[in-house]
């Protein structure tokens, strides 16, 4: 789990630091006793002008306070104005993507606390994620409403554990468990049951999910039987696990995440005055992504609110993709039925995809059935027309991931920032191969879900160098030549590491650099919108970024799952592995099932500004059978009608889109290769792993340890010389492939997969060398 820090909880405690994670608990088997440890667009659409309207999702990197409460509506379109000045009763705004709701909503909180109406100590705003709260926190700091609080339902829910439990309880609140699956392994463990790595993963997800939705141990099996779920075991002994589970916490006086709020929704109900001491801190409420909230989170909300109906909540239940942890759209959709006198807004126009990428969104969703299709909002592209959306078939998995990775070579190239192209996958099992692929051709990238950009090593260093230069000021001889921000933070980072040419390729040098050339973009940026700022600004600027969570971009081409990449937006989005079995995935079997993972890919596609791609391939790799199919969910949407895929380019690269299939530029027809077989028994082979290794795991291999010793150390060089990770050279079972064999020509060695062309010429000579066990020259002698 991801280390978060979150400041003081207003009249509730000091600044505590805690572990951020996202699924919710269930209350009724823990007692507060101490324990004992479509439709297209207009063929023009016109942005909405009156009134100077901006686009919803841009916003100035510094921009001043408004200086008044009128200039804090500024920019609005009428629907987001409605949403601003609505501030008494219950509020529902039903908002699309890229139609603007945190602007709606944050400039409503700015706007009732200019203006007097909300007291800003008596407002929480609740998002799903740290980073959400945090762009929450600097939108709200950034428009003048200093002092409300934006959280996440944990951090909140555990601030108020934390101040109350002394006096709900007694003693200290018992410490937070940061890893639950060593504690569920020894569950098991204890069942007499063994977990491999993957069931481990599972169950913990099913005591999870077991607990958002109010699931008791004994009744998880007719619980999951009724849900539809995929028990990773026996549904029987995976309730056994998860009763003793929760046995070993009470045991050794420790609470996990889901208990967080379930603790605090049962000190909520247990102790009135607790409870009317909270509703009397907090009197407004927003919610932000109300289709993703779970049952026990909208108990949760109900006790914080009371009676009262001073509450706005803002959702689309076409982006409901948490089902599986427990989340419901049904208590958006239900919100009027509750709330008869509530004042419903639709935010419908599109300030962030052209009108290609929003066509191709709403007719995804005309296929869609079931509750949440039914309440679908058609969106509105307020931007110009943009190239059409790209549909791309390839023969085999790694001929998809080159044929994108020379694409985003080519954006590139164009002018494309990296930072703006992202390729967005289905799982984060299939983020290596674009890795490679992306290294491969020289482009640097970033995984999103990783180290946070405020706690990695060469950020916190930067900070420490920075904060000592602010402070020594004339007297730091670094800044004798520096005349303006942007040069005094050059000279301070090139003492760490930052120099005006990126490194080469990519990896960990390459990580590093582009986190401290973040920081001079934002020293730059700063000081174009405030000339006299000083380095001491800076810092303090820094300071409260890093305590919301509000990092600067990176340039590295992003790769991120469909669900890491909820909320945020890129002018270049590849689809990637869009076949059936993929997405939707095989084990969506029911209808509710199936519909989470269209709407899944309904996020993917609206994530794009506006260049889109959208891929598959025939085959998992080079000479497998031919027989994936293209996602059904593509069906009818691309152009030419169902078909026009027409087969269309078993051949990689073969692309349609605009007036039908093409060829990407540049890209060659790959030579259809005979399946591969094992070299041992002849079997035919599918897995990559053994592809490469040209034999069954389970077959006998002659390996020559001496040279896979070799090897290794000579990859290890050639990955140093270019700054890069060792497997950007070669990876292991490519070097195992290499010495089970021992090639002695070029032509031997181009047979070996994994061994492409370019690495073939790059490096084929040092290989073949090794394999002759030949001695190379020191690599610091050689040339680079």
């Amino acid at each position: 789990m991801v280390q978060c820090s979150f400041v003081s909880f207003g009249a509730f405690g000091e600044r505590a630091t805690v572990p951020g994670h996202s699924p919710d608990p269930r209350t009724s088997f823990v007692r507060l006793t101490p324990p004992p440890c479509g439709q297209p667009p207009p063929p023009h659409p016109v942005p909405w002008q009156h009134g100077g309207v901006t686009a919803a999702t841009d916003s100035p990197l510094f921009p001043q306070a408004p200086d008044s409460p009128d200039a804090v509506l500024e920019g609005l379109d009428p629907e987001q104005r409605e949403v601003a000045t609505a501030l008494h009763g219950p509020v529902c705004v039903l908002a699309g993507a890229g139609t603007g709701k945190t602007r709606a909503i944050t400039h409503r909180i700015a706007y009732g606390v200019r203006a007097g109406i909300l007291p800003p100590a008596s407002v929480l705003a609740v998002a799903f994620t740290q980073r959400a709260a945090g762009e929450m926190r600097g939108r709200l700091r950034a428009l003048g409403a200093h002092g409300v609080q934006a959280r996440t339902f944990h951090s909140a829910a555990l601030r108020q554990l934390q101040f109350f439990w002394p006096r709900a309880v007694g003693g200290e609140l018992p410490q937070l468990l940061e890893r639950k699956a060593a504690l569920v392994a020894e569950a098991a463990t204890r069942c007499r049951l063994r977990l491999d790595r993957n069931e481990l993963r599972d169950v913990t997800s099913e005591i999870e999910w077991s607990k958002v939705t109010q699931t008791v141990p004994e009744d998880y099996p007719a619980a999951a039987a009724k849900a539809g779920r995929q028990a990773p075991r026996d549904p029987a002994e995976t309730g056994r696990i998860y009763a003793l589970y929760e046995q070993l916490k009470r045991e050794r006086s420790v609470i996990d995440f889901e208990d967080v709020l379930l603790l605090t929704v049962a000190v909520l109900e247990d102790r009135a005055d607790i409870a009317e001491t909270v509703r009397g801190q907090y009197q407004h409420f927003v919610v932000d992504e109300y289709q993703d909230v779970s049952p026990l989170q909208q108990r949760l909300l109900e006790l914080w609110v009371g009676e009262r109906e001073s509450l706005c909540v803002v959702g689309d239940a076409s982006q409901t993709i948490y089902s599986f942890t427990g989340a419901t759209a049904d208590h958006l959709l239900d919100f009027r039925t509750r709330h008869a006198n509530a004042t419903v807004v639709k935010l419908v126009r599109d300030y962030r995809s052209t009108p290609q990428v929003v066509h191709l969104a709403n007719g995804l969703l005309t296929q869609a059935s079931g509750r949440a299709a039914e309440h679908r909002l058609e969106l509105v592209s307020q931007r110009e027309a943009g190239p059409e959306p790209v549909h791309a078939e390839y023969a085999d998995e790694p001929g998809e991931a080159e044929g994108t990775a020379r694409r985003i070579r080519d954006l590139i190239a164009s002018g494309v920032p990296a930072s703006e192209i992202a390729v967005l996958y289905r799982i984060n099992a299939q983020s290596e191969v674009y890795e490679q692929a992306l290294a491969d051709v020289g482009v640097p990238c970033q995984l999103r879900g990783a180290e946070r950009f405020f706690e990695r090593p060469e950020v916190r260093e930067a900070f420490v160098v920075l904060r000592g230069a602010a402070r020594a000021g004339g007297n730091d001889a670094l800044l004798d030549d520096a005349v303006d921000l942007p040069s005094q933070v050059r000279a301070v980072l090139g003492t760490k590491g930052w120099s005006p040419q990126a490194p080469a390729g990519s990896g960990a040098v390459r990580d590093r650099w582009e986190s401290l050339a973040a920081l001079v973009r934002l020293a730059t940026d700063f000081a174009a919108a405030r000339p006299q700022v000083t380095l001491s600004d800076l810092v303090t600027e820094l300071d409260e970024r890093a305590r919301a969570q509000h990092a600067p971009t990176v340039e590295g081409v992003t790769l991120a799952s469909l669900h890491a990449a909820k909320g945020l937006e890129w002018d270049a989005v590849f689809l990637v592995g869009l076949t059936d079995g993929m997405l939707p995935l095989t084990y969506a079997r029911t209808d509710e099932q199936i519909e989470e993972e269209r709407r899944l890919l309904y996020v993917g596609i609206t994530r794009a500004r506006r260049i889109l791609t959208l891929s598959w391939a025939l085959a998992r790799s080079p000479g497998g059978r031919p027989g994936r199919q293209p996602s059904r969910f593509l069906k009818g949407l691309r152009r030419g009608g169902a078909g026009a895929a027409s087969r269309a380019g078993t051949a990689t690269g073969s692309v349609e889109g605009g007036s039908g299939p093409y060829r990407v530029p540049g890209t060659r027809s790959r030579v259809r290769r005979a399946p591969a077989r094992c070299r041992v028994c002849g079997r035919s082979l599918t897995d990559p792993g053994e592809v490469k290794l040209m034999r069954c795991e389970d077959c006998p291999s002659e390996l020559d340890e001496v040279l896979y010793e070799r090897l290794h150390q000579w990859r290890a060089g050639q990955a140093a010389l270019l700054g890069q990770p060792d497997y950007c050279v070669f990876t292991d079972k490519t070097l195992l492939a290499i010495a089970e064999t021992v090639p002695g020509d070029e032509a031997a060695l181009a047979r070996i997969s994994g061994v492409r062309a370019r690495k073939l010429q790059q490096y084929g000579a040092d290989v073949l060398a090794l394999c002759a066990g030949e001695e190379l020259p020191k690599t610091e002698e050689k040339e680079t």
